[in-house]
């Protein structure tokens, strides 16, 4: 049975915006992986590696994996706190 995994990609660290996180990858997992000796890269044989396929929500990607077989691990994204602040708490002590 294939393996795979679903999340929300994380940011670069060049993003900041709040943009492209409703957007649900479902990746397969890689098994069989070697060093190739010659130039030191990682290969592998299986090709389901380089699938990433993408999802509006996280319910359709958990559809389309029960209904193509496919076991899967749901990754949560973590919750964000924000602290909401004003300028004059920059000169505050504390």
């Amino acid at each position: 049975m294939k393996k795979a995994k679903i999340y929300i990609p994380s940011k670069t660290a060049t993003q900041s915006g709040l943009g492209k996180e409703e957007i649900w990858v479902l990746e397969f997992e890689t098994k069989d992986t070697t060093t190739n000796p010659l130039m030191g890269w990682e290969s592998s044989n299986d090709t389901l590696g380089e699938i990433k396929m993408e999802f509006s929500t996280k319910e359709k990607a958990i559809e389309y994996a029960k209904n193509n077989n496919i076991s899967f691990k749901l990754i949560e994204p973590n919750k964000k706190k924000f602290v909401i602040k004003s300028y004059a708490d920059n000169f505050i002590k504390n």
